[in-house]
């Protein structure tokens, strides 16, 4: 053990949380490029519709579903180490290759430049055939982020896993899972203004360049990554105190590394055979969905219902105040089960499973979005952002469940199985809601849901489905496991 042996414990895992906060970050920024250009910046050029973002946003989301199913094991496989490093160093270079579908489309279809494809009249079979190509592009460039984003949640939880004890992990979890709020946060106030000063320059259309700044962020990630983590046994920066507290759940808080590769796995298949993975995957298809609803679809509803352009400073407030409160609140969602592991006596999972109750009635209040948002659009994006906070706080826990019930040789596996429901979930909801606002929007008067016609109808009925998600799942994960029980591989 190369653990400095000292009498104050150092505080390494922090700087871990640290790292995993920054990659949930960038994770994050990079699937928020898309979302906060298509509308005002690539749909014109493309002559997108809101099904043809929806196509794009759901083939992401059901191949960052299959790559998930086998992305824990591959990290298992791997090691955490290399597994991440594979991870973001895929998923970069997936979020740079964006840039080249404007040059690609342009090639392919024989216009002199961008700006003659979005001259062609909008509806033509000439408009028609641009759309389709570039979707399809962008489509293949989603598949490369997809599979690299896929790593990043199995990875990171098994560092949580490693570096943490069981009572601390959901607050570890809930601060780097806060990193796709911040990134959510920081992408209105930087992207579109990336792509707008791109443009005024006449650098492409400008998103081109949003895209590549914002991927390349995460090769100077690697770096970092590949000089700091070790396992805690390993590590130079890691003391004997530390490294007893990280251990206090084990029969011998002194785990050698050797011992730790010694623990049995659990096949892939037998994974499927207990409760306590479905309870899992029951937690993750219900309201994944509903989180990345809200991700790649916020900019466009402000676009859509209340005529804020996604470069304007209205809409980078509103999204920026709507993630604000999402960040903020997120975070006291993972400290809440400590309190109850230490105050009220309970063991971890039960303390979990309340606090996810608790959550799950904050996204109720997605019902009132579109209601009030008739007064001023500060209202949904307040009642967007206490949704999403409590989406944060409960997925903060969820993922907490995991190492409460699995053997850490399994984690990444079990969480690579959630990962896939949620990207199953998420494909449902995005190409649901894609195909609902296009045929809403045509319909108009004749299309209505509780008082609200056309396109508002169609956000109306998404807004009820995001509402209940999780009161719903919630009732199924404690029908599968009502008690604490860990899987004994």
């Amino acid at each position: 053990m190369n653990a400095i042996k000292t009498k104050t414990m150092t505080n390494f895992r922090w700087v871990m949380c640290a790292l995993l906060f920054v990659a949930t970050t960038v994770n994050y920024l990079d699937r928020q490029v898309l979302s906060l250009t298509w509308k005002d910046f690539i749909a014109p050029e493309f002559h997108w519709t809101d099904d043809n973002y929806g196509t794009i946003t759901a083939v992401f989301s059901i191949v960052y579903a299959a790559c998930m199913l086998f992305a824990g094991k591959f990290v298992d496989f791997m090691g955490t180490k290399k597994g991440y490093l594979w991870a973001i160093g895929v998923w970069s270079a997936g979020a740079v290759a964006h840039a080249l579908c404007g040059w690609l489309t342009v090639q392919l279809e024989g216009y002199a430049s961008a700006a003659d494809m979005a001259a062609v009249q909008t509806g033509s079979a000439a408009a028609l055939l641009i759309a389709t190509t570039s979707v399809w592009l962008f489509v293949a460039a989603r598949c490369v982020l997809a599979l690299g984003e896929a790593g990043n949640f199995p990875a990171a939880i098994k560092v949580t896993a490693e570096y943490f004890p069981k009572k601390d992990r959901a607050f570890a979890t809930s601060i780097f899972n806060a990193g796709a709020s911040v990134g959510a946060l920081a992408a209105p106030a930087t992207i579109p203004l990336l792509a707008q000063y791109f443009k005024d320059l006449g650098i492409g259309g400008g998103w081109e360049m949003a895209f590549v700044i914002i991927g390349g962020l995460g090769f100077i990630w690697m770096g970092f990554w590949v000089f700091l983590y070790e396992k805690p046994e390993k590590s130079k920066y890691v003391n004997g105190a530390e490294l007893v507290y990280i251990h206090q759940d084990d029969e011998s808080p002194a785990v050698e590394t050797k011992n730790e590769e010694k623990e049995p796995q659990i096949s892939f298949l037998r994974c499927f055979t207990f409760r306590q993975t479905w309870s899992f995957i029951t937690g993750k298809f219900f309201t994944d969905g509903v989180w990345w609803f809200y991700l790649f679809w916020a900019p466009a509803y402000f676009s859509d219902q209340y005529g804020y352009k996604s470069s304007s400073s209205e809409a980078i407030m509103l999204i920026f105040t709507l993630y604000a409160i999402v960040t903020v609140l997120s975070i006291y969602g993972g400290y809440l089960p400590k309190l109850f592991v230490e105050k009220k006596g309970m063991n971890p999972y039960n303390g979990r499973m309340l606090s996810m109750l608790i959550f799950a009635f904050f996204p109720l209040l997605a019902l009132f979005a579109q209601p009030l948002g008739a007064y001023s659009a500060w209202w949904p994006a307040i009642i967007i952002g206490l949704a999403g906070a409590g989406h944060q706080a409960w997925s903060a826990n969820l993922f907490s469940t995991i190492g409460d019930m699995f053997p850490k040789s399994t984690i990444a596996t079990i969480t690579g199985i959630g990962g896939m429901a949620g990207g199953i979930g998420s494909f449902l909801i995005n190409k649901g809601a894609g195909a609902l606002f296009t045929y809403s929007e045509a319909q108009g008067a004749a299309f209505s849901f509780l008082g609200f016609d056309g396109k508002e109808a169609g956000y109306m009925i998404i807004f009820c489905i995001c509402a209940v998600a999780y009161l719903v799942g919630w009732v199924i994960m404690k029908a599968l496991v009502p008690k604490y029980k860990p899987v004994v591989a």
